[in-house]
């Protein structure tokens, strides 16, 4: 395990994902995988580590010689959110205690620009950074024991969507008829750490449209590459 300081922010995610993408170059013989989140890796070898100490320098070697993380391999996407009275479970609990508006919450919501800092949880869900202060809500005491796939959720300063049906202690503001996670695809995920979200507010008929294009195959999502 190789920790940086416990925070949250772009700086520590960079290096987070340099490293990464670094270790998995050179160390392909040797790993079976490599775990990232916030501010940490964990790494998973083939075989008995003879010398720790010495594996240890040459991680140290391998830190000393990186770069700046080529920010045009990431993309920025589009989701869609139905944030109706059907899907927004916990909406009308954050705008009393928030003193806003549901229609504040949502456009404070969707006018963010977040950063997915890793997946995990489940597959293929998001945790995304760079939720407004102003809707920053706790998460709830005792978890829901099911929660629909799509869930858009508030979980204190974070954002994300539950990729399937599951228990979660997040606050439900919305869906997304997307799937986050399709094991069909050679690419089960389709979002990477260091990538960028941008949530777009739908209609509920919408939802329902966007579902069967979804279903149909046929529906295509917006992004377009960051440039830095």
């Amino acid at each position: 395990m190789i920790e940086w300081p416990s925070k949250i922010n772009i700086k520590t995610l960079e290096e987070v994902i340099l490293f990464r993408e670094r270790l998995e170059k050179l160390l392909v013989k040797e790993i079976i995988e490599i775990k990232s989140a916030y501010s940490s890796i964990l790494i998973s070898y083939n075989t008995t580590i003879d010398n720790i100490y010495d594996e240890i320098l040459k991680l140290k070697a391998i830190y000393s010689t990186q770069n700046e993380v080529n920010k045009s391999s990431f993309r920025q996407w589009k989701i869609p959110v139905c944030y109706d009275d059907e899907f927004a479970l916990d909406l009308d609990e954050i705008s009393l205690k928030k003193k806003k508006s549901k229609q504040d919450i949502i456009a404070l919501h969707s006018q963010a620009i977040y950063t997915v800092f890793f997946i995990g949880f489940l597959p293929g869900f998001l945790y995304l950074g760079g939720l407004n202060n102003a809707i920053h809500f706790p998460r709830k005491a005792i978890p829901r024991l099911q929660i629909e796939k799509g869930a858009v959720a508030i979980g204190g300063n974070q954002t994300g969507v539950y990729p399937s049906q599951s228990p979660g202690g997040w606050n439900i503001i919305g869906n997304s008829p997307i799937k986050f996670f399709d094991v069909s695809k050679s690419i089960p995920c389709f979002v990477k750490p260091g990538d960028k979200i941008q949530f777009y507010p739908i209609k509920l008929k919408q939802h329902k449209n966007i579902t069967a294009l979804i279903n149909a195959g046929v529906y295509q999502l917006e992004s377009e590459v960051l440039n830095g």
